[in-house]
């Protein structure tokens, strides 16, 4: 018997994730979708993974691009990631962005970006494993916008 995916989104509701918005640009039209199933893989070489829908509009546009940019949102960014977690086309005009190495987009108030890649396409299950060499990236200081129990939450500040 199957385990019940109800209670699985529930139990992994109770671990802590990151927020970001991963994006890309396919013939000029950037893409972008929020995502917080992503972490770092290797630091020899560099290599993060990010998880696509593999039915999905972006999961054409990363395979498409071969590249992705990490854009880890901060704690005041929780409208953004709403923005990108809509299906559709996103909209990029007022924010501040830039390119790296690959030519997908970052954001430059994110407080951290990866510009990677795609080394490698996994299969996993209902979704593919995008896997990501780095690029180039950078950060600066900020809380990080956290995605916890069904709901965004935010670091506490220590007593």
């Amino acid at each position: 018997m199957a385990f019940d995916s109800k209670k699985q989104r529930e139990i992994m509701g109770k671990f802590a994730t990151g927020v970001t918005v991963a994006s890309t640009v396919v013939d000029g039209e950037k893409w972008g979708m929020t995502a917080n199933a992503v972490t770092s893989l290797s630091l020899e070489p560099p290599l993060i993974l990010l998880a696509v829908g593999s039915d999905s509009q972006s999961h054409t546009m990363f395979r498409t691009a071969g590249c992705f940019a990490l854009n880890i949102l901060g704690a005041d960014q929780e409208h953004l990631s709403n923005r990108f977690a809509s299906p559709g086309p996103r909209e990029f005009e007022d924010l501040r962005m830039t390119v790296a190495e690959t030519g997908a987009p970052i954001m430059l108030d994110a407080i951290g970006w990866l510009d990677c890649k795609v080394v490698e396409i996994l299969p996993g299950g209902d979704h593919d494993i995008f896997i990501g060499e780095i690029q180039a990236g950078d950060c600066q200081d900020g809380d990080p916008l956290l995605y916890f129990s069904g709901g965004y939450r935010r670091i506490a500040p220590k007593d």
